[in-house]
């Protein structure tokens, strides 16, 4: 079944902190949203230092993460998601 475009993603980003490369992970991530999903995506950001055993369960290896929960498959990506072209195909949201 192809995905549905106007579905809505499910995006949850992993950070560590107030880190400068965890709050450009997430300003990236804002502008990403808001320039190719306009009103179609939900965003999470999870704090491992207040709640490390998350990273087990849910398995990060690094911070920042980004994890597509919905539509799935899963899908992750590891950085600061500075570059949109690579944070889009990655998470599969380029063309849809």
């Amino acid at each position: 079944m192809p995905p549905n475009p106007t579905a809505p993603r499910k995006l949850v980003l992993y950070v560590a902190g107030q880190t400068p490369k965890s709050l450009s992970a997430i300003a990236n991530l804002e502008r990403i949203c808001s320039e190719h999903m306009p009103g179609r995506y939900e965003i999470e950001v999870i704090d491992l230092k207040e709640n490390p055993r998350l990273a087990r369960e849910h398995s990060i290896v690094a911070i920042p993460t980004l994890v597509r929960e919905l539509p799935v498959p899963i899908r992750k990506i590891i950085g600061d998601l500075s570059d949109a072209d690579k944070v889009l195909v990655n998470l599969r949201i380029e063309g849809e």
